[in-house]
């Protein structure tokens, strides 16, 4: 029998979140889930209404125990989400191509979340707080520079939170997985690595200079180190 590699404090899998195809990747822990989300600008949210099946990317941001998303209060997203619909949530970080000697094995390094469940809504006098937090997610300090939302800013946005108590990831790290027989094939095999890396602020205006958040700019890409080993 196939076992998982996670934690003995990780919540149990449900029937939804259990993961059946190579479940030797498969964790369940909240520390794992967390630095997958942390590292995400961008979840796809899959709903279905009266149309059919949809799946839309959103910016999203995690705060404690919740995933956030926010938007227009004309989104057709929002609404449905905000009424208590059931949904799926998915964040993924591709870390490399996993090149191996035969086509079939062929695979990717990846890390991926999956959460089940229904969002809520942020209370009105939640709002600023919560949408603060969010900046700060894109910018350390960046809440504390720009105009923060108006009245009628605020009235027009929607912003949802799902708690992070039915999900799960999967992760895949290392190099190829080529059968015994195909080893003596003089074709390369290894992982060509991939990470999403900084580049130069474009500027727009600095009035009153440069801040240290855009001079320092980067981004922590996360990719585990036997993500890129061969």
């Amino acid at each position: 029998m196939t076992t998982t590699t996670t934690p003995a404090t990780a919540t149990p899998p449900t029937d939804r979140t259990r993961v059946n195809r190579v479940a030797r990747r498969s964790h369940y822990d909240a520390a794992t889930l967390h630095a997958i989300l942390d590292a995400a600008y961008v979840c796809h949210m899959a709903f279905a209404d009266e149309h059919g099946v949809h799946c839309i990317p959103t910016a999203c941001w995690r705060e404690g125990d919740h995933l956030y998303v926010h938007g227009s209060n004309g989104s057709r997203m929002l609404k449905l989400a905000a009424s208590g619909a059931q949904v799926c949530v998915t964040v993924t970080h591709i870390d490399g191509l996993v090149l191996a000697r035969s086509a079939f094995n062929h695979s990717m390094n990846y890390r991926s979340a999956v959460i089940y469940g229904a969002f809520e809504v942020v209370p009105d006098e939640q709002k600023p707080a919560v949408l603060d937090t969010f900046m700060e997610t894109l910018a350390p300090g960046r809440s504390k520079e720009a105009r923060p939302g108006n009245t009628k800013e605020l009235a027009a946005t929607t912003v949802l939170r799902i708690p992070l108590d039915e999900a799960a990831c999967k992760i895949r790290t290392g190099g190829p997985k080529d059968d015994a027989e195909d080893l003596a094939l003089p074709v390369w095999a290894g992982v060509l690595p991939m990470a999403l890396l900084p580049l130069p602020p474009v500027v727009d205006a600095a009035p009153a200079g440069t801040p240290d958040y855009v001079r320092e700019w980067k981004v922590t890409a996360r990719v585990p180190a036997e993500a890129v080993t061969p």
